[in-house]
């Protein structure tokens, strides 16, 4: 995980160089007092490439001193994504 602000800079600032467009797909939404939790599966289109990018996601906001603010975020993308279909079904078969 990025814990350095350092490193969390540099992967939001690569990742914009690609030039995201995100639709959320799923949203599960959960919330108390002083935090709010949004959880589910997001895909990108990469602009500067076209590529398409599926992934599960995870926000916690927190309210502190009267604003909202992000305080975990986790993106992954989907194992479908990384390994195809046809190659686990495959694997499942033999």
């Amino acid at each position: 995980p990025r814990v350095e602000y350092d490193g969390i800079k540099a992967y939001f600032v690569d990742f914009l160089k690609k030039k995201p467009q995100g639709v959320i797909l799923e949203s599960y939404v959960t919330s108390g007092p002083d935090w709010c939790m949004d959880d589910g599966i997001y895909e990108f289109t990469m602009g500067a490439t076209g590529d398409k990018v599926k992934a599960r996601y995870s926000f916690v906001y927190a309210l502190e001193d009267g604003e909202w603010k992000i305080a975990h975020h986790h993106s992954s993308q989907m194992p479908e994504e990384v390994v195809p279909i046809a190659s686990l079904e495959a694997t499942a078969m033999a």
